[in-house]
């Protein structure tokens, strides 16, 4: 079986830039057990599937090791690919995920993604995470990721990660976010995933949805500009809405092929 592969990098207005995701149009669903092949073959760190079915396009999303139960930036990458390469006539798009239905809105090289809002309240750091970080947090906080607020931008671009330590910890599916207050935006952020095969994402849509509202508040303001300072970079838009969040970025089409399945 011939199957298309699309690979875009998404909440980035270049190439090499954002994070890098694989979209899969299917007919119908393959097994959950050759989906997760695919998306470790891929080797990115996540793997989008979709099948279209009308009014919604029923969307999954998969990284090398598990399923995800939501994933920002091959949903924007899923978005782009259907407008930009399959030709997509509605300007709104609505996925049916396990996160319930996700709408994207297309608002001229803007993709804004219509996401669930998850306000983190105030935690314990487990103590293999804090072993992990060369840079102790101010401040704690959870929701599906942990929050790890620091002092300012320079503390972010600063933290490094200590496997042995971080990989004793299983968040699956959840991870660490670290932040803080930008320089030349509203906040930054990096993300870690313990016992993944890749150690620091990119640029994380989901984890926005804890950091839209936290800074929302803390910084007296619904909209922002939100940076991922990881070496590639994203560039987020971001909009508090109370129960739901908005999330907009770009995308560049990084190649168009196929492969081949038994």
């Amino acid at each position: 079986m011939k199957l298309p592969l699309y690979q875009v990098d998404a909440f980035t207005d270049i190439l090499f830039g954002g994070n890098p995701a694989c979209v899969v149009p299917l007919e119908t669903w393959l097994p959950d057990e050759l989906l997760l092949k695919i998306a470790k073959e891929n080797a990115v760190a996540e793997t989008a599937f979709f099948v279209d079915k009308g009014e919604k396009i029923h969307l999954r999303w998969f990284t090398p090791e598990i399923e995800m139960d939501l994933c920002g930036h091959a949903t924007l990458a899923t978005a782009h690919c259907l407008k930009t390469s399959l030709n997509y006539p509605k300007d709104t798009l609505i996925f049916e995920t396990l996160s319930g239905d996700l709408r994207v809105s297309v608002q001229q090289e803007l993709y804004q993604l219509d996401f669930p809002s998850r306000m983190p309240v105030a935690a314990t750091l487990p103590s293999v995470i804090s072993a992990a970080l060369n840079l102790q947090p101010q401040e704690i906080y959870k929701a599906r990721d942990y929050v790890l607020v620091y002092e300012n931008e320079t503390q972010i671009r600063s933290i490094t990660i200590d496997r042995h330590f971080f990989d004793q910890i299983n968040l699956d599916p959840g991870g660490v976010i670290v932040t803080a207050v930008g320089d030349t935006c509203d906040f930054v952020s990096r993300f870690f995933t313990p016992q993944a095969s890749i150690l620091e994402d990119p640029v994380t849509g989901s984890a926005h949805c804890s950091l839209i509202p936290f800074w929302a508040k803390r910084l007296s303001k619904t909209s922002l500009y939100a940076q991922q300072v990881s070496e590639r970079l994203g560039k987020l838009y971001c909009e508090d809405q109370g129960e739901r969040v908005l999330i907009s970025g770009q995308a560049k089409t990084y190649s168009v092929g196929s492969f081949w399945v038994e």
